[in-house]
């Protein structure tokens, strides 16, 4: 559509949809860009093309059941998921972790933050016409898939971490695999460093595109990568520890430039980040002890506490499908998802279902922030924009 000037008769500016079947937008997110010429006057994102409705499928199952379904939100991060669901159900019940367990979670979730880093960085080479990069990263993310595998049977939708700790004891040769992966990741961040950080085209398509002020940042709720490049070290890994991580020594990467190319040198430096704190994890984890808090009736024990293995299977069974009855209240908790701060509050009536079951989801609300990251750029930025927000539609339109 374009408005013409009806003093002159000559075309002003022109209305285009940008999505929602365009496959740089990373999913199905429709903008109504006005453009004058190539240069984008305004930004409208329109949401609404992916409802799953996974918020309130969460209150019509047991609080076990609704463990699945948290999986398929931001499908990049399901173990992050999992952990802030569990994390919440965990603070209305009053159970404590084990350690053993709380170890392997963070060992678990820094694994899935480098898997979600190397789509990110993989999907966003590729928008801007690096395909090499594009098969590295998918080739890394790989041998982390073999490991989810490896611990729950499944590659992606684990379902690994559970209320009360976790699914599964890790099994025989985990710590090997863990190894190898530590091992051969540094150098393979090395190369899409060599790739891309002095790459003229890379830094010509990035460096200056799509800046935020600080303030800016802060007052549209940015968290995450997008608000670390912006210079504010804001992450709840530091501010609001969980599952044991003030044990843990790590950096807070920032910059001060809050432009395309520093989002992408905060996530590189992210995955070293991440790659530290599962060596220390990897140490800390014992060989033998409890990866479930006792609460029977509420959480399965571990089965080697069980007489016969049916009747293990019975007792997780009914566990999961009869479900278990926290007592009237509420509860909110955030982690620190790849892509910012992810919340989830969960309130209770005493049945065995969640009363209210909702989620902040760092997606949705960075994505408030499209307009002023691409209104004033050309319509060939937009896409690095968008691809540096990082957004995954599952949690936006959940």
């Amino acid at each position: 559509m374009t408005t013409v000037d009806t003093a002159t008769g000559a075309a002003k500016t022109m209305v285009l949809n940008m999505g929602p079947q365009h496959p740089s937008t990373h999913g199905v997110l429709r903008i109504l860009l006005e453009l004058d010429g190539e240069n984008v006057v305004k930004a409208i994102p329109d949401l609404g093309y992916l409802h799953t409705g996974i918020e309130k499928s969460c209150e019509d199952k047991t609080y076990s059941q609704a463990i699945t379904l948290t999986d398929r939100m931001d499908y990049l991060n399901p173990l992050g998921n999992n952990l802030v669901y569990c994390l919440a159900v965990e603070k209305l019940l009053g159970v404590e972790i084990p350690k053993r367990a709380q170890y392997i979670r963070v060992m678990m979730v820094e694994l899935q933050r480098i898997s979600s880093h190397l789509v990110w960085l993989g999907t966003h080479a590729i928008d801007l016409g690096a395909m090499s990069v594009f098969l590295y990263c998918f080739r890394e993310r790989e041998e982390i898939l073999k490991i989810f595998e490896l611990f729950s049977g499944q590659r992606m939708m684990t379902s690994y971490i559970r209320i009360g700790g976790l699914a599964l004891d890790p099994p025989t040769g985990w710590r090997q695999a863990i190894e190898r992966f530590l091992k051969m990741m540094p150098s393979r961040v090395d190369e899409y460093e060599t790739l891309l950080t002095e790459n003229r085209i890379w830094i010509g398509r990035t460096k200056g595109i799509g800046y935020i002020s600080a303030e800016d940042a802060v007052a549209l709720s940015m968290t995450g990568p997008t608000l670390r490049a912006a210079g504010i070290a804001y992450d709840n890994r530091k501010v609001f520890p969980y599952s044991s991580y003030e044990e843990f020594d790590f950096n807070v990467p920032t910059r001060t430039d809050s432009d395309c190319y520093a989002r992408y040198l905060i996530r590189v430096a992210e995955m070293r980040e991440s790659l530290k704190i599962i060596r220390q994890a990897l140490d800390k984890i014992t060989n033998e002890g409890p990866i479930r808090a006792e609460a029977p009736g509420v959480i399965p024990p571990q089965r080697e506490k069980m007489k016969t293995e049916m009747e293990a299977l019975i007792y997780h069974f009914k566990i999961f499908t009869e479900g278990f009855s926290p007592a009237p209240g509420e509860a909110y908790v955030s982690v620190e998802s790849p892509r910012g701060e992810l919340g989830c509050f969960i309130a209770s009536d005493g049945s065995p279902k969640p009363l209210r079951a909702h989620f902040r989801s760092p997606s949705y609300i960075n994505l408030q922030a499209l307009p002023k990251l691409i209104e004033g750029q050309l319509i060939a930025d937009v896409i690095a924009c968008i691809g540096t927000i990082d957004i995954v539609l599952g949690e936006v339109d959940r």
